[in-house]
């Protein structure tokens, strides 16, 4: 231990009993503490929930089954791993809060898989003429895996989703 540096104490600091120092300034006094953890965490909050969540407009079709009326064409706006929104015309009327439906969703005019989920909102977007809905998966469905997977492969994909821009489509390419 012969190498020991020993610098003079500096103008503000009061050394303390065990050699420590502890700084008093005018600006300590009047300081205050800021606790930034809430606006993290909503922050946090706010970037995971426009990561995960997928718009879709048209993407497949959707459907939810009314009892006693049968399919009703609902167009889906966005999913994530909690739930869906989607649209009905304003004609069609509107589902209530805590009410439990069937959605299909279609792959083709006749294939589809079904999941149940629950009404947490439903409002109207007066300038569009549709009811829209905010509707949570409920735990118990039947399809929750393929569910769950098909969430995925839509969060995976939106990444790298592009809009067209009028491509055409080419018919008798060789004659």
């Amino acid at each position: 231990m012969g190498n020991i540096l020993k610098f003079p104490p500096q103008k503000g600091l009061k050394t303390g009993t065990q050699g420590g120092s502890q700084e008093v300034s005018e600006d300590m006094e009047s300081a205050q503490i800021v606790d930034v953890t809430q606006r993290i965490q909503e922050r946090q909050a706010e970037d995971r929930r426009r990561v995960k969540r997928v718009v879709l407009n048209e993407f497949i079709a959707a459907h939810v089954y009314v009892s006693g009326r049968g399919l009703c064409k609902i167009a889906l706006k966005n999913v994530d791993e909690g739930g869906i929104a989607f649209d009905i015309d304003e004609k069609q009327g509107q589902f209530t809060r805590g009410e439990t439906l069937e959605i299909r969703f279609y792959l083709n005019y006749e294939t589809y898989f079904k999941f149940n989920i629950e009404v947490a909102h439903s409002n109207i977007v007066e300038e569009e003429g549709v009811f829209r809905h905010g509707c949570k998966f409920i735990g118990d469905s039947l399809n929750n895996v393929a569910l769950h997977h098909f969430v995925q492969f839509l969060q995976t994909i939106a990444a790298s989703l592009r809009t067209d821009k009028g491509d055409r489509i080419v018919s008798n390419i060789y004659s």
